[in-house]
């Protein structure tokens, strides 16, 4: 395995494991009385400043988003990517008021499979039954990893309709963003020339989709200024801020455009055990057996994927991407 595909790889676990995160923070934020609009505001205006931040202490990042903003079509697809971002992270955050994080990362965990058959025709395809029957391991892996569900638990019919909606709307912004990066069917990210830097792209996505998110915060007479957030709010909000937000889309991002739309989902499918093994480190909660096979099998599909003859033959990049 190439240096560069390794770190692309390590970049997708250390974006699951900040994803995986953020419904955990949500759930202080909501027992405050903070609904999903609001922490959405913060969430993405703490998510831009930082990648701003981490833009402008870069030359070399300075000179991708000049690159980037003299590209009219690039800059309105990063932008159109943040709006797009909406539909996702507000319909999982609008789904955990009423879902268990649970079944809401049940439901929203298909995403992969969508990706990898929406990259048949628009990316870098999953390679040979190997990686497809990977993929396939770590979805079962998923379903038991999250179990737990209480069958006899009223499922609210709306919550469970959001869930499927991100899990469909963040598809397609992967497939997207991908396309946007420079993937297609030939190649993981095919050279156009321009070297626009990707943390630029991820400052104006974020950007947007925070500007939008302060908007309907506003327009719709949500309690959204500072004097009016519960203090005992802060720290959540600030957790999905930086976790789920800043670490989480930067390092996505930049992985994908190593390995692939395709396999950064697979791989992702990592975020379950992080998330069920912090929850039960933070309320004590013991993971059950069913659980702890359900992990072994995320990660046993995930090293099948990224190992063998199929994996050894994928296409190098050739997007310099040491802006990122």
């Amino acid at each position: 395995m190439d240096r560069r595909r390794a770190t692309g790889i390590a970049l997708v676990l250390v974006s699951a494991a900040a994803f995986g995160s953020g419904s955990l923070f949500a759930q202080p934020v909501y027992a405050a009385g903070v609904d999903w609009m609001v922490l959405s505001a913060w969430r993405f205006l703490f998510g831009a400043a930082l990648t701003w931040g981490f833009l402008m202490l870069s030359r070399e990042r300075r000179d991708g988003l000049r690159l980037l903003l003299r590209d009219r079509r690039g800059t309105a697809a990063a932008i159109g990517l943040g709006l797009l971002y909406i539909g996702n992270s507000g319909t999982y955050y609008a789904a955990l008021e009423t879902v268990s994080p649970s079944l809401a990362a049940l439901v929203v965990y298909l995403y992969p499979a969508l990706v990898a058959v929406l990259s048949l025709r628009f990316g870098q395809r999953l390679s040979g039954r190997r990686a497809w029957g990977a993929l396939g391991i770590s979805l079962i892996g998923v379903v038991l990893a999250v179990g737990g569900i209480d069958p006899d638990e009223e499922v609210p019919v709306v919550g469970l309709l959001l869930a499927f909606a991100s899990c469909f709307i963040y598809a397609v912004w992967v497939i997207l963003a991908a396309r946007l990066s420079g993937e297609n069917r030939e190649s993981v990210a095919a050279d156009s020339g321009r070297s626009a830097s990707a943390t630029a792209q991820v400052a104006l996505i974020i950007s947007s989709t925070a500007v939008a998110y302060w908007i309907l915060a506003l327009v719709t007479g949500r309690p959204v200024g500072p004097a009016l957030i519960p203090p005992q709010a802060w720290p959540g909000l600030l957790g999905v801020g930086v976790g789920a937000t800043f670490i989480a889309i930067q390092t996505f991002y930049a992985g994908a455009r190593r390995v692939g739309a395709a396999q950064a989902s697979l791989i992702s499918t990592a975020e379950p055990i992080w998330t069920i093994a912090l929850a039960s480190i933070l309320f004590g909660i013991a993971l059950t057996p069913v659980q702890l096979v359900g992990g072994a099998l995320i990660l046993a599909g995930v090293v099948i994927a990224q190992t063998g003859p199929v994996a050894e033959r994928a296409p190098a990049l050739t997007v310099r991407v040491a802006d990122e």
